[in-house]
């Protein structure tokens, strides 16, 4: 009964961190580029409004609950150390865990917060996407990694 668990656990897993990995992505290939092309108050009133509509049930789910799910496999792991592919399910909780859903607390809510807090046609607004955009993006770009190098071992897990 555990291992079917297990393995439905995992198959949910790969399912949300690759549909995770797929919306950072989209980021990293073309939004943010698409924005940084704007004038500056259309680019931050933009993202601004991005920053609203992602916080919805939907998308709530899917990120925080691929964040429990790879919580639990990591902790499974600990228990099954020694068996089978084990080591993979270990390796995409921690990439999800800390390579998505940290950076994303940890980095991009924080830059998102400033970026809020801004007024769009002023010149501090101009200043702050700037920088705004280089380290959103770079920071972007590793939650793109770590989701889909995540999904990669979830995926070799069930083999």
């Amino acid at each position: 009964m555990m291992d079917r668990f297990l393995v439905s656990l995992t198959f949910v897993s790969a399912l949300g961190t690759g549909l995770i990995a797929g919306l950072f992505f989209a980021f990293s290939a073309f939004v943010m580029t698409a924005l940084s092309r704007l004038p500056s108050e259309q680019g931050i009133a933009a993202m601004q409004s991005i920053n609203i509509a992602v916080l919805n049930p939907l998308f709530g789910t899917v990120f925080m609950g691929t964040a429990l799910t790879s919580v639990v496999l990591t902790i499974f792991s600990f228990f099954k150390w020694g068996e089978g592919d084990v080591v993979y399910l270990l390796m995409g909780g921690l990439l999800y865990v800390v390579g998505s859903f940290l950076v994303t607390i940890m980095c991009n809510v924080p830059l998102n917060d400033v970026l809020a807090a801004v007024d769009p046609s002023s010149t501090e607004g101009a200043e702050v996407w700037t920088r705004y955009i280089s380290s959103w993006t770079a920071w972007n770009h590793v939650r793109t990694l770590a989701s889909l190098a995540a999904l990669a071992s979830f995926i070799l897990a069930l083999r």
